[in-house]
């Protein structure tokens, strides 16, 4: 599921961390109710989410030095602050000042950019995501399922399927896209998941970040001399004037690691829900016309990015009857809209019976996640080979001895033992 979402919040993590390191502060030091939005009970938002977005769906989020933030988790109120366009900035340098986390370090792309700089490379973009150009990566895509499912059963039980299922087949999906070359996913994977973890230490996002744009920048001038049939190649190709590498390299920076952490917690967490709920195993592996509509559901239950990019105020505004001033940080739940019974009863549960509901676990608006087709391509084909190759695949101990994040911008889980 190719996003940035979690790149922007770890931008924010190390904005105010840039201020406390003289002061001793961790993010494992923030008020509980900071991290309300990035907390679970297993796979589900804590309850104290559920009755804030029914009690106030635009509230206050505490955060440190003087930093005015809101918490928006209301579903209407969320799609109107994801879909404006001229009150709320994306803009970069909303995130960080000077020094170190400064322009130098601006990883670029669609995520940290307003229009008209964003129209621009969306526009440029987009075709390469269509169904008719993604319809060539399908059956490369099948195959590399498939080989991943040869080396669960090559490996024996029991096989954690995050390392030999979950990571490896968006990453080679991803890799496949871009042109990137196979032997350097294992590094990407790394970075990917260090950006993400926010209690990594103060400056582990900003250094992934920073790694993972140096080697792009040496893979776009590569492609640059000797143009393959990637989309870094087919960009250069097509689009090579218009832009320079920093920026070539900022935008296959950001389609390489949200479609990686993204899709593998989707992937991860779904073989959860399948393998503790024996008739959704069961409908899904004698019936793949089911598999669209189980993948939705699955979208809209697990909301895996919990919260969207943080918006920054252009001028005073309302939403939802709030008063937010020019300059102010809004933080959008994702999680908490999918649960908004406002799509429906029943929110909360897992229904793979429910019909597609409008759910927003790719976003909404002109940053709606632009890959969402690849992902659902990836998923789609993952979910029925993996119940038609194992049917009696279980896990391999008790459900609630899996290593869950504990507080993660994309929420997930380190491991996952099965028995095949």
């Amino acid at each position: 599921m190719i996003n940035l979402r979690g790149r922007a919040v770890s931008w924010l993590a190390g904005r105010y961390l840039l201020r406390s390191r003289r002061r001793g502060f961790t993010l494992s030091s923030l008020p509980g109710p900071a991290l309300l939005p990035l907390r679970r009970y297993g796979l589900d938002p804590v309850d104290e989410l559920g009755h804030l977005r029914e009690k106030e769906p635009v509230s206050k989020l505490p955060l440190p030095f003087g930093i005015n933030a809101w918490l928006v988790t209301g579903y209407d109120a969320v799609k109107t602050v994801l879909g404006a366009v001229e009150g709320l900035s994306n803009d970069f340098n909303n995130l960080v000042g000077s020094g170190r986390f400064g322009a130098e370090q601006n990883p670029g792309g669609l995520g940290f950019s307003d229009p008209p700089v964003h129209t621009r490379l969306r526009r440029i973009l987009t075709p390469e995501f269509t169904a008719r150009r993604l319809s060539r990566l399908t059956p490369r895509i099948h195959a590399i399922v498939e080989g991943q499912l040869d080396e669960i059963e090559r490996l024996g039980n029991p096989v954690d399927l995050v390392q030999t299922f979950a990571l490896p087949i968006p990453s080679l999906s991803i890799c496949e896209l871009l042109g990137v070359p196979y032997e350097d996913r294992a590094d990407f994977q790394r970075r990917s998941a260090a950006r993400f973890d926010l209690f990594g230490g103060t400056t582990a996002p900003l250094d992934a970040i920073s790694q993972s744009l140096a080697y792009l920048i040496d893979l776009v001038r590569m492609q640059r001399e000797r143009p393959g049939d990637g989309l870094l190649g087919s960009l250069v190709t097509e689009h090579g004037d218009d832009f320079d590498d920093r920026e070539l390299a900022g935008l296959a920076d950001g389609l390489l690691t949200g479609g990686l952490e993204t899709t593998a917690s989707m992937l991860a967490l779904g073989a959860i829900v399948l393998l503790r709920d024996p008739d959704c195993f069961a409908g899904l592996r004698d019936n793949e016309d089911t598999v669209k509509q189980f993948v939705e559901e699955l979208l809209r239950y697990l909301s895996v990015v919990q919260v969207a990019f943080p918006r920054f105020a252009r001028a005073d505004m309302e939403v939802a009857g709030t008063k937010i001033s020019r300059g102010d940080v809004v933080v959008c739940s994702l999680s908490g809209a999918n649960r908004d019974k406002i799509l429906g009863a029943g929110m909360d549960l897992f229904d793979p019976a429910r019909p597609p509901t409008s759910h927003l676990a790719f976003g909404y608006g002109i940053h709606r996640c632009l890959g969402a087709e690849l992902a659902r391509i990836e998923l789609r084909a993952a979910y029925p080979a993996l119940v038609r190759r194992f049917p009696t695949m279980r896990l391999a101990g008790p459900a609630d001895g899996l290593s869950l994040r504990e507080a993660s911008i994309v929420y997930g889980l380190e491991s996952l033992p099965v028995l095949t």
